[in-house]
């Protein structure tokens, strides 16, 4: 009996981890900004767990049944804690938070309770020290057990509905093998095994469908036809169809439409790259969609292109699906083209080649895991990569909407002694969009393109550079890694406009 109950520990322990990282990683998709969700989620229910150890003080009859009763409550409130967060998030998104600090604290405050009565159950039996030695033990490899798993398996080949409803089963089974071990310490057990076994079916029957009750409350948060949706370690990828409209959603944040992403790749890549006819290799950072890359190869002089994306997901659907290959002309199977899946920070620490020409098309910085991307740190390492006459550009978030957001980048780039020549064009999805044109010299705008495009043309370009007065540069602080003031500039910024 020993033994079994530090294995419920092992168990519970994994549980109770499971569902603060499932809240966590939801609140990111869907709030964005990592850091702040998991810290203020990891801090409520540390909190509600130390309020959970306080009560279980006067929990002082029938141990074994109050335990097996918030193992089932757990199982239930944390198996479909994921379901219903996505589901309030769709239908009623402004109580969300609300809801989500709810749940978490919940089920935080019952998990404190679980190992109090577990050691009390146990201290029959086991000397003092070596149960306090045991149980956390066996606490501690839960949860480390569960830390690992989360990003490697469970996200990527569950997601997060279903690892939910998983461990949720895992609680009521708890719940179930308690209420065997102590069948003779229970009087209503009938009542209580009745209650254990449709908590397990109802989630065992989510727990199969979880895939549909996913896909339907998808079909409400995006207006047109989910055409693609997919979970990997990294974000949540949807594709949308609208007609002929095609549409990019990673983490319910629009990525492009395919109906002007031409407007947004060609401004991107060639005000730069006109300029090199010398060009012969290329980097692209980001850019997964191998739309930049479609741009870059029109270009016969660049002999070589790499592509360094984090999410093989992304580069594996834009490499294979009919429509969305057919929309970058097949550009990650061009023989020219080498795709590589690392973290671009990583990989440019790693890698000593030089480059004509850099592409750095990032998400917009909405979190600090992106926002190191456009620190001063990162753009001293781009400028490594760079060959003599070699140009960067970066996509720069919109100069009207997030305008400190835009002109830090600036600030930021210009504080490593590179020279930045920033601009701008319209993209009818996103409105405004600016990018900054990074190098060791002032750049000379091209005065014509070499290819074929359907939006840029040489007598335009002279106003992508100019700003009107209300996208005019403002003073900034230079995003630093240990400030990362970007992030909160834009997330300011961008806040005010969806209000």
């Amino acid at each position: 009996m020993q033994q079994a109950l530090l294995a419920s520990v092992f168990v519970v322990a994994s549980c109770g981890l499971a569902y603060e990282l499932i809240a966590g990683a939801l609140a990111s998709y869907v709030l964005g900004d990592s850091v702040t969700q998991f810290s203020t989620v990891i801090g409520t229910y540390l909190f509600a767990m130390g309020v959970g150890s306080w009560f279980s003080k006067y929990i002082v009859r029938d141990l074994v049944g109050r335990f097996v009763r918030i193992e089932l409550l757990i199982g239930v409130l944390g198996g479909f804690s994921a379901a219903a967060l996505y589901f309030m998030f769709v239908w009623a998104p402004e109580p969300f938070k609300l809801a989500l600090y709810l749940i978490v604290f919940l089920i935080g405050m019952l998990v404190g309770l679980e190992i109090p009565l577990i050691m009390r159950i146990l201290k029959r039996d086991v000397a003092f020290k070596d149960l306090v030695s045991q149980v956390l033990t066996f606490d501690y490899l839960g949860a480390l057990a569960v830390s690992i798993l989360f990003p490697v398996l469970l996200v990527p080949h569950l997601g997060l509905v279903r690892s939910a409803l998983l461990f949720g089963l895992l609680n009521v089974a708890v719940a179930l093998w308690a209420m065997w071990l102590f069948r003779a310490q229970l009087p209503a057990i009938a009542w209580l095994r009745g209650q254990g076994v449709a908590a397990f079916v109802l989630l065992a029957v989510a727990f199969g469908v979880a895939g549909e009750m996913t896909s339907f409350a998808e079909k409400h948060l995006y207006a047109d036809e989910i055409v693609h949706a997919e979970s990997s370690p990294y974000q949540r990828i949807v594709v949308t169809r609208w007609k002929d409209d095609l549409r990019l959603h990673l983490n319910n944040n629009l990525q492009f439409s395919s109906r002007d992403e031409y407007r947004y790749h060609e401004a991107l890549v060639h005000p730069g790259l006109a300029t090199l006819p010398g060009a012969r290799r290329v980097l692209v950072l980001g850019g997964g969609d191998g739309l930049a890359v479609r741009e870059i190869l029109k270009y016969p002089q660049v002999e070589s292109v790499t592509l360094v994306d984090l999410d093989p997901a992304m580069t594996r659907l834009f490499s294979t699906a009919p429509a969305l290959t057919a929309l970058n002309e097949g550009a990650l199977s061009s023989p020219k083209v080498t795709v590589v899946n690392a973290d671009a920070l990583v990989w440019l620490e790693e890698n000593r080649e030089r480059f004509d020409f850099v592409v750095v098309d990032f998400p917009d910085p909405s979190n600090f895991a992106i926002g190191k991307l456009y620190s001063a740190a990162f753009y001293r390492l781009l400028d490594k990569h760079l060959s003599e006459t070699g140009l960067a550009v970066v996509q720069s978030t919109s100069p009207l909407y997030a305008r400190q957001s835009f002109w830090c980048v600036v600030t930021t780039i210009e504080s490593t002694g590179l020279v930045a020549t920033p601009y701008h064009a319209l993209v009818p999805s996103f409105g405004e969009w600016g990018y900054v044109l990074v190098g060791r010299r002032a750049h000379v705008p091209p005065s014509a393109y070499p290819v074929d495009t359907r939006f840029l043309a040489p007598a335009m370009t002279p106003a992508l550079f100019e700003f009107p007065k209300d996208m005019a540069r403002v003073p900034a602080e230079v995003n630093q890694l240990n400030n990362q003031v970007l992030v909160r500039y834009f997330e300011r910024e961008w806040r005010h406009v969806i209000r």
